[in-house]
This record gives C-alpha cells, sequence and structure tokens, in this order.
C-alpha cells in the first residue's frame, strides 16, 4: 500500500474492477468513506480513503478476508437458467379445450376404478385431462402452465412431456392399488406435481463431478419438497395422487439430468414418440367406443 500525504491521502491496491467495488462496500458499510479509481493504463484498481482511516480500512478489510474465505459473493448458481417453454401454452389449451368439450361428461374418460378393473386402461391416462368445474381447471392451469414450462425448459419439450404424463398416469393407478376401494378421479394435478418432481432433479447431474455438488443439488431438493407442501396438500385435492405424481416424476428427472448432454435431441425425439402415443392411443380408444 502506498500513502499520498500531501493530498491526505491513501491508497489500497486491489486486483481488479470487481474485487474494489467488493472491498469499498465493506468499507462503506463500516462508515469509511472510499472512492475507486484504475491505475491508468491498467487493468488493476485501488480505492482511496482518508490518510486518517487508512489503519482501521486494513483492519476491517483483513477481518472480511478471514471471515469470507474460500467464498465468493457472486457465485453463478448451475442449472439457474432455466426458461419457460411456449409448448406449455399448448398442454393449457388443450386441457381447457377438452373442459369446454364435455369436461366430466365425458364419463367413459373418468378414472372409474370399476372400469379400469374391467380393462378399461386408457381412463388411467384420459382422466389427467379433464376437470370437475372451471375452478379446478384454473387451479392446474395456473400452476400447472409455470411449472411444466420450467420443467420443458429445462430438459426438453418431449422429455418433459413424456416424464410428466406417464407419472400422472401412473399416479391414477398406484394410488388406486393402494386405496383398494371404489372411487371415481379426474384432474391434471397428478401431471402437475410430476413436473414439480422433475424439477426436483434439475441438478442431480452435477454429483458426477463430485460430492461437493450437493451443497447446489439439496436445495433444490428443499425448493421442490416445499412447492409440493404449499400446492399439493390442498385438502380439497387427491393429496395421494399428488404425493405419488411427485415421487414418481423425480426419477424421469433424474434420468434426463443424468443423460449425456450431446444424447439429449436423440432422448428428447423420443419423449415426443412416447408423448403422442399417450395421448392419442387413450383417446382413441374412448373415441371408438
Amino acid at each position: 500500500m502506498t500513502e499520498s500525504s500531501a493530498e491526505a491521502t491513501a491508497t489500497i491496491p486491489a486486483r481488479s474492477e470487481r474485487q474494489a467495488m467488493d472491498w469499498s462496500l465493506v468499507l462503506a458499510s463500516q462508515a469509511i468513506e472510499v472512492s475507486l479509481q484504475q491505475h491508468p493504463g491498467s487493468r488493476r484498481w485501488q480505492l482511496i480513503v482518508a490518510e486518517s482511516d487508512l489503519e482501521r480500512a486494513r483492519n476491517v478489510l483483513r477481518q472480511f478476508l478471514r471471515e469470507n474465505q474460500g467464498w465468493e459473493w457472486r457465485v453463478h448458481v448451475p442449472g439457474s437458467t432455466v426458461n419457460l417453454h411456449w409448448a406449455a401454452l399448448v398442454w393449457v389449451f388443450l386441457i381447457a379445450l377438452l373442459h369446454a368439450g364435455g369436461g366430466p361428461g365425458m364419463r367413459r374418460a373418468l378414472f372409474e376404478t370399476h372400469a379400469v378393473r374391467q380393462g378399461e386402461w386408457w381412463r388411467t391416462f384420459t382422466a389427467t385431462w379433464l376437470h370437475a368445474d372451471a375452478g379446478h381447471l384454473a387451479m392446474n392451469a395456473v400452476l400447472g402452465g409455470p411449472v411444466l414450462g420450467l420443467a420443458m425448459g429445462r430438459y426438453g419439450a418431449g422429455i418433459a412431456t413424456a416424464g410428466t404424463l406417464a407419472a400422472g398416469a401412473a399416479a391414477n393407478e398406484v394410488a388406486f392399488l393402494i386405496r383398494g376401494h371404489e372411487y371415481t378421479g379426474l384432474g391434471a394435478s397428478g401431471v402437475v406435481m410430476a413436473g414439480v418432481g422433475m424439477l426436483a432433479a434439475n441438478l442431480v447431474g452435477l454429483w458426477r463431478h463430485g460430492w461437493r455438488a450437493t451443497r447446489w443439488v439439496a436445495p433444490t431438493f428443499m425448493a421442490a419438497a416445499v412447492l409440493f407442501l404449499q400446492i399439493g396438500t390442498s385438502p380439497q385435492g387427491d393429496i395421494l395422487v399428488h404425493a405419488l405424481g411427485f415421487l414418481l416424476g423425480f426419477p424421469f428427472g433424474v434420468l434426463a439430468a443424468l443423460w449425456p448432454e450431446r444424447r439429449l435431441p436423440a432422448l428428447n425425439r423420443a419423449g415426443w414418440i412416447a408423448s403422442a402415443l399417450m395421448i392419442l392411443l387413450p383417446w382413441g380408444r374412448y373415441l371408438a367406443l
């Protein structure tokens, strides 16, 4: 460090503009007036403080460096730049169209357990597109649009669509096996919760680089769990189907997150094919009756 008594100021060198700005915030937080200056013709910066504050400024910065050793103020979180995919709007449009075209009046498309037991397998899939009333539809559209849009943006629209449709349908079937009694079900909540489950696995691919990545992965799990508790445990909904959708969607997210990056386009194409089959075959069977 150098001093300039002629101007009654002292300078503290910094390695970069970023470091200089960080240090200036630290000093300002301790009521030490500071200004920044770049060395002419150089990328190096320096902080200018009053000569009378120099020793205190040094001590403050030493303490700051000790307390923040090994940490950075600005850290890029891998996987944090995920965009909403427009295909989620197509899903919202389709569930709205089906509700306007008949909704729960499509009796042969509902998940009626006695009918499924008699071989009407398509109901497991078709029921995930139907809603009891406008409020039920609005809730799933408002929540499902962003959730599925994020899952599509993260993994690819084909992968996310196939994963959520498969997990949502499987949630209906597993819930029936667990309960063992007759009932009727409908709604896209299982599909939406499957999207949350897929997003929970957003960062598990970082584990390929070592277990230290847990500091990024674990908060994602916790955030997804909190989101599930917020929107998936409403007494008005089918909590068992919601929980199963969440749990069954998670493995699809893990698979996609661990899939080699260079092979994701092929997996996404396979996802689109699987999605088309999970839509066309059940509804085609329904229309054929």
